[in-house]
């Protein structure tokens, strides 16, 4: 498994929600009113005046979890127009007849914000329109020009400076909300921060400007504590994803030091590959791990796939090794078995394949594919030579059987010759059973297992006759007569003397022992007459 480089992707859900700049509305501060007598008609709310007024803009709408707006742009919001110039001349504003003939460059929408009657009452109270058409806010203990609206009421021209007020406090609002997301970053706080505190330096509106500037403040103090904490969190983030990737790298390392002949390589190789997905994914799902500290980790990980892949390829090695060994001890029993399979000597060679079986499974594995056909080639050989053995036993037992029932034959004629009744027929028997015994042997072998029941049938027969013989001798033998003749003498002189004891014996315990030995001896030489 070859080393993959693994590099941290950039991290994919951070919010890429970025503070938008409101567009300057010139047309809107325009800084004379126009000369010719027909004069363009009144704006109202639902409808920009010809002089390219800004439209106003839609109420913020509420933000969703995890997914709100940046604070600092939001939809449709109409941008303060800038102030003009005290000093500048006022430029000659064209006739409505000119803007009929020529279009607007920044045609102004319906308004999107709805505010109430009384929000936009209350705004408009900080302001007023001098009777040149000339706007003024009051801030603090001053008043200062924020801007013209040329072709309208001086009513019109107050709520649309109002309106822009209440955009520029929706702004702020929405800040706020958006401070209490989880996923905002602290890039997106600091641009907000800054857009906004651009938009509330001097804006071109009419409100309560101290307590809108006042909101700001406590929006950037709110902003620095919220950063603080993201970064409180992104820490305890980072040590978390530093601790998880570090025990990725730590299984990889313990795997690397178990390794032993032992070894199941392919689980181990399964269990790495497990351990490199879940690096990725960790990468794909985890806050970004600084670089250092990343590519430390990885140098580990990688040294341990490393360290592996080296011990696996020498395993490898060396079993290619063992098997080409293997094979060739295999293929040279192979060659033996097939020098031998066609001899006839089945004791000796079956000996033999005991022992090539014997070597062949000390010898080992040379590889599943190679190995069957390697004992394909050796089943062969054992095959030719033990079936033809089983061929000649097939034959021999067959063998076997008919002689066993020619020897039952002949058991039948020895057991007719028993019993004998004396010396004379029994050597007319012994005859007989000799021509028996002569044709027994010729006969041959018999099944194993009857082996043992005939003989010893036969064998009861010579024995029958053996006893008789035996008798009959015995009854004949001169020496057998001189051993009784010397034996009656020695009772005979032995009894003389137990008479002799017997009269002399006053004693009636030992008398009587005499007497007990007396009859003993008496009884003997009674058996011997």
């Amino acid at each position: 498994m070859a080393d993959e480089q693994v590099t941290e992707p950039e991290n994919t859900n951070e919010s890429n929600a970025q503070a938008a700049q409101p567009a300057a509305d010139a047309q809107a501060s325009a800084t004379s009113k126009p000369t010719e007598p027909a004069a363009p008609s009144a704006p109202s709310e639902q409808q920009a005046p010809e002089a390219e007024a800004p439209k106003a803009p839609a109420a913020p709408e509420a933000p969703k979890a995890d997914d709100t707006p940046d604070a600092s742009a939001p939809a449709a919001a109409t941008p303060a127009p800038a102030a003009p110039a005290k000093t500048a001349p006022k430029p000659h504003v064209p006739s409505p007849l000119a803007f009929a003939k020529k279009p607007a460059k920044h045609p102004v929408a319906a308004p999107a914000h709805t505010y109430s009657e009384a929000d936009v009452k209350a705004a408009e109270a900080f302001g007023r329109v001098d009777e040149k058409g000339t706007v003024y806010v009051r801030e603090g203990e001053t008043e200062r020009e924020v801007g013209e609206f040329p072709g309208a009421t001086n009513e019109e021209a107050l709520t649309l400076y109002a309106r822009r007020y209440l955009d520029l406090k929706a702004k702020l609002d929405l800040f706020a909300t958006r401070l209490k997301a989880a996923n905002i970053k602290p890039h997106e706080i600091d641009e907000s921060v800054k857009t906004l505190g651009e938009e509330t330096a001097s804006p071109a509106i009419v409100g309560d400007i101290a307590a809108l500037k006042t909101q700001y403040e406590e929006l950037k103090k709110a902003g620095e504590a919220k950063k603080a904490e993201l970064a409180e969190a992104r820490k305890a983030a980072l040590e978390k994803a530093i601790k998880e990737r570090t025990a990725i790298v730590e299984k990889a390392e313990a795997l690397a030091n178990s390794l032993s002949e032992n070894t199941n390589w392919r689980s181990t190789a399964d269990k790495f590959r497990s351990l490199f997905e879940q690096w990725q994914e960790h990468q794909r799902t985890s806050i970004r791990i600084d670089k250092p500290t990343a590519d430390a980790l990885w140098k580990r990980f990688s040294a341990a796939r490393t360290t592996f892949n080296q011990h696996r390829r020498k395993w490898a090695q060396a079993r290619d090794a063992s098997r080409e060994e293997t094979k060739r001890v295999k293929e040279e029993i192979i060659k033996e078995a097939n020098e031998i399979k066609d001899s006839t000597d089945w004791g000796a060679t079956s000996h033999q394949f005991n022992e090539l079986m014997d070597r062949w499974k000390a010898a080992g594995r040379a590889g599943r594919k190679e190995d069957d056909e390697l004992w394909a080639k050796f089943r062969e050989a054992c095959d030719v030579f033990f079936n033809a053995r089983q061929a000649d036993r097939d034959q021999m037992s067959s063998n076997e059987k008919d002689n066993l029932a020619k020897k039952e034959e002949l058991l039948k004629k020895a057991e007719a010759l028993v019993p004998v009744a004396d010396e004379k027929a029994a050597k007319k028997a012994r005859q007989a059973l000799a021509d028996i015994q002569d044709e027994w042997d010729q006969i041959g072998y018999v099944p194993r297992e009857d082996m043992h029941r005939i003989e010893s049938r036969l064998d009861a027969v010579d024995n029958k006759i053996k006893a008789v013989e035996q008798a009959a001798w015995q009854k004949s033998d001169p020496e057998a007569d001189a051993r009784v003749s010397s034996f009656e003498t020695q009772l005979k002189a032995q009894l003389d003397e137990l008479d002799k004891q017997i009269a002399a014996e006053s004693d009636p315990a030992k008398k009587s022992k005499l007497e007990a030995e007396k009859a003993t001896k008496e009884q003997w030489l009674n058996a011997v007459k």
